[in-house]
């Protein structure tokens, strides 16, 4: 009861989700019980506990075989707080035991998860050193979320960029400086070139594609909930015959709590996937009208 107490009292102070002790006071109840069980043999007995602690020394091996994850267990505790692996209150990935929430409690033979759904898994804390898991800690410490999530392009709707579309574009507000600064460096290199301009394929040209990703980059950088002091990419991924062409936005959310970032997530691609239109491309779908081939 007194080391309950104590670990009580040391769970109100705040060190206490970074310092767990409930592991070593369980390994002191477990020395004091076998401690306490010696003693009461030895007075049925009627022997001095002396002697019964040196048969248990003979021992020795089936002792460690019985006291095994025991053992490992303390070790592994050792080493998550040393290494300050794991925390009260850290969202953690195990997929091999089917964990994914919130750590809620540190022991010495157990680490409880709460999932998102509420279940509970308990998982033996020496297995935080034979298993991989992820902890979502740096996310919320950094105060960003990572976006890594494509846009299916049709590759049949990519093209070049003609003066109709071109007139189009113009007219989007982030986009006239990108524009008009390509397109007067796009001309110089085909005059310097001696591009004929009888064949889109000469020179240099604009694509609709790689306006697309110069916008979604500006619109990004204009977001307010997007940091601008973190990786920020739209990328092209390798093209496929089933699934089109992958355009990847890579960044980061200023929001770690769940609901704001999926919100946040959903808003920035259903813009995206509503201004395929005005770019003249369509988003690849498996199976429709469009891609059907007689």
């Amino acid at each position: 009861k007194l080391l309950d107490s104590f670990v009580d009292i040391y769970n109100t102070y705040p060190i206490s989700a970074r310092r767990p002790i409930k592991g070593y006071v369980q390994l002191v109840k477990i020395f004091v019980y076998i401690i306490g069980g010696i003693f009461l043999v030895s007075i049925i007995l009627d022997k001095s506990p002396w002697g019964l602690v040196s048969g248990i020394g003979a021992l020795t091996a089936v002792l460690m075989l019985i006291f095994k994850d025991t053992v490992l267990s303390f070790v592994a505790s050792i080493q998550i707080a040393s290494y300050d692996l794991l925390r009260k209150g850290d969202w953690i990935e195990m997929p091999a035991f089917g964990a994914d929430g919130d750590v809620i409690d540190i022991a010495l033979h157990t680490v409880k998860v709460q999932n998102f759904d509420k279940t509970i898994v308990a998982i033996p804390t020496f297995k935080f050193l034979d298993h991989s898991f992820k902890n979502w800690r740096g996310m919320e410490e950094a105060g960003a979320r990572r976006i890594k999530r494509s846009v299916l392009i049709d590759q049949s709707s990519i093209k070049f960029v003609d003066n109709q579309l071109m007139e189009r574009l113009s007219k989007i507000d982030i986009l006239k400086n990108y524009l008009s600064h390509k397109k007067k460096e796009i001309d110089e290199h085909n005059k310097e070139a001696g591009a004929s301009p009888e064949s889109v394929l000469n020179g240099r040209r604009l694509t609709n594609l790689g306006t697309l990703r110069a916008y979604i980059l500006a619109y990004l950088k204009a977001h307010p909930s997007i940091r601008q002091d973190m990786t920020l990419i739209v990328r092209h991924l390798q093209p496929t015959a089933d699934k089109g062409l992958p355009i990847e936005i890579y960044c980061f959310v200023n929001d770690t709590n769940w609901a704001n970032y999926e919100a946040i997530q959903a808003d920035i691609f259903d813009h995206i996937l509503a201004a395929l239109p005005e770019f003249h491309l369509r988003a690849y779908q498996r199976n429709a009208l469009l891609d059907t081939r007689q």
